[in-house]
């Protein structure tokens, strides 16, 4: 855990300064609503996850900043769970879908959070990433500005993404949008055959 944490620092204001985008992408690649729960990974303040909450049995907001998730905690219906993405307090297969928006570069350990999600994900489940797209000069920029302001962040392109992906019960595609800075990775746990 670093001495000076950014997201704690930012956490009153980071939905004012960092807007989400319009949900719709989220609901058709992750194909919402669903049956089950839906876990956001790295979600801070639930931004995001507060436009899923009508999408899915009930909506989980894990972050390690316990400041960001007093934010999502105010959203009302988002049930907050302070916890590394590297070790979850769920048991395997408790979530249908799982959404990671623009934290995968922020984690400690990228390839054992990519492994722990997929442990918590159902079978027939859905997780998806949104990264900013590090082959684009723009989040390239982004990049150096946050290795000169100390932060952890590690950005990976698509292809290195979906190398995290390792199961031999893993559909994956990738999603880029025109005119977008974000590349959108797509995994479904497929169901063992009996």
């Amino acid at each position: 855990m670093p001495l000076f944490d950014h997201f704690d620092i930012l956490a009153p204001i980071y939905d004012r300064v960092i807007k989400p985008k319009p949900p719709q992408t989220i609901w058709e690649l992750a194909q919402l609503p669903a049956d089950g729960l839906l876990l956001d990974a790295g979600g801070g303040t639930g931004r995001v996850a507060q436009y899923m909450t009508e999408k899915a049995a009930a909506v989980i907001v894990a972050d390690i900043s316990c400041q960001m998730l007093g934010e999502a905690r105010d959203k009302g219906s988002l049930h907050p769970v302070c916890s590394h993405t590297e070790r979850f307090p769920f048991p395997d297969g408790s979530f249908a879908r799982i959404i990671m928006v623009d934290a995968l570069h922020h984690v400690c350990d990228q390839s054992q959070t990519i492994r722990e999600m997929w442990r918590v994900l159902s079978p027939g489940g859905i997780l998806l990433i949104e990264e900013p797209d590090i082959r684009t000069f723009g989040v390239k920029m982004v990049a150096l500005g946050e290795k000169l302001a100390l932060m952890r962040s590690h950005f990976l392109g698509p292809r290195k993404i979906v190398a995290l992906f390792d199961f031999p019960d893993a559909a994956i595609k990738t999603y880029t949008v025109p005119g977008d800075y974000n590349v959108w990775v797509v995994a479904q746990k497929r169901v063992a055959e009996v």
